[in-house]
């Protein structure tokens, strides 16, 4: 039996329960894509499910959903970027040694040096642009921005928009694609992150560090907030008659409250899940193609050192993404 080497966790708790494990090499099936992982990522998904440090109200529902004693997926990891190794019969619009971007979502198993992908779904061509690394945190971050900011609050060129945890990975695709979108962007992160934010697309920023955000005077007609630091109350005085908050991280009792939060202010909270549709991932192809929008690199660790790309993620000092080199680049 083949085998291929995997970070697999096996109980819930810190960087310390992932193991590199000798596992099966699987071997796709009719309509399926067997790619060899050059690189993937380990991003706040993997975090928590990993240690199921989750948002209050959400522990026994992720139980259910991916297991109550450990993850009945043991090899996390959403997205990656490599190499089709092998089609199965039906496969139509790849070829073996094609480079590939692949979003495998809840799915998981991303964190080994094989995937098998539907070629029918969240499977695209990886643009000539972009390096293996780079391509690998194309999605995470980047679907999500687009989600919210496109598909949710419908953002007008013109339009105001405040971005809270601007330097993490949501935050550097959101700043990149308000910029394609003609929005003005007020960027909130650190001071050792100002330069990061400007040249991505920021024209102001705030220092969290100096400054009291809720103090400010300037309106807003959207707020993305990605790493869950404010309740509606603190920013409503910051919003415009008809002002979108963007809950991407929020309690279970905030996923409620969001459906008719705001409503007498005339604002709009929303909250949920974003989508992965394959279509978007085209697009954010197509700008990364066009020099339009590029991946942060944060740092990258060989496979072996996954612990230690959990430990920088947990860290939530991370600029843009923490990628995994699993298999050399072509």
């Amino acid at each position: 039996m083949a085998t291929m080497r995997a970070a697999c966790v096996e109980r819930y708790g810190g960087p310390e329960v992932v193991q590199l494990r000798e596992v099966a090499k699987p071997r796709p099936k009719k309509g399926e894509l067997l790619i060899r992982v050059v690189n993937t990522t380990v991003n706040s998904a993997d975090w928590r499910i990993r240690s199921l440090e989750v948002p209050r109200g959400y522990g026994t529902l992720m139980r259910m959903v991916v297991g109550f004693s450990a993850p009945r997926q043991p090899v996390l990891g959403s997205e990656l970027a490599g190499v089709v190794e092998e089609t199965g019969n039906g496969v139509e619009g790849f070829r073996v040694g094609d480079a590939v971007i692949a979003v495998a979502g809840m799915s998981m198993g991303a964190h080994a040096e094989f995937k098998v992908m539907s070629a029918a779904e969240r499977v695209i061509a990886k643009p000539a642009a972009l390096s293996f690394q780079e391509a690998s945190a194309l999605c995470f971050g980047g679907l999500t921005a687009l989600h919210y900011l496109r598909a949710r609050a419908k953002v007008r060129s013109g339009e105001k928009l405040l971005v809270i945890g601007a330097s993490g990975a949501v935050g550097v695709a959101a700043l990149q694609l308000a910029r394609e979108f003609g929005v003005e962007t007020t960027a909130v992160c650190s001071g050792g992150n100002a330069e990061l934010v400007r040249s991505l697309g920021a024209q102001h920023v705030v220092d969290y560090t100096r400054e009291d955000l809720t103090a400010r005077s300037e309106r807003y007609d959207v707020i993305l907030d990605c790493v869950g630091s404010v309740e509606y109350g603190s920013v409503r005085p910051l919003m415009k008659q008809g002002g979108r908050l963007l809950r991407i991280v929020s309690s279970l009792a905030g996923q409620f409250t969001a459906l008719f939060q705001g409503r007498l202010s005339g604002h709009r909270v929303i909250a949920g899940v974003g989508t992965e549709r394959t279509e978007d991932m085209r697009y954010l192809a197509e700008l990364a193609a066009q020099g339009k929008y590029r991946p942060v690199i944060d740092s990258a660790f060989p496979l072996e050192g996954i612990r230690d790309a959990y430990t920088r993620v947990e860290s939530k000092r991370k600029r843009g993404s923490v990628v995994l080199d699993v298999s050399p680049a072509p």
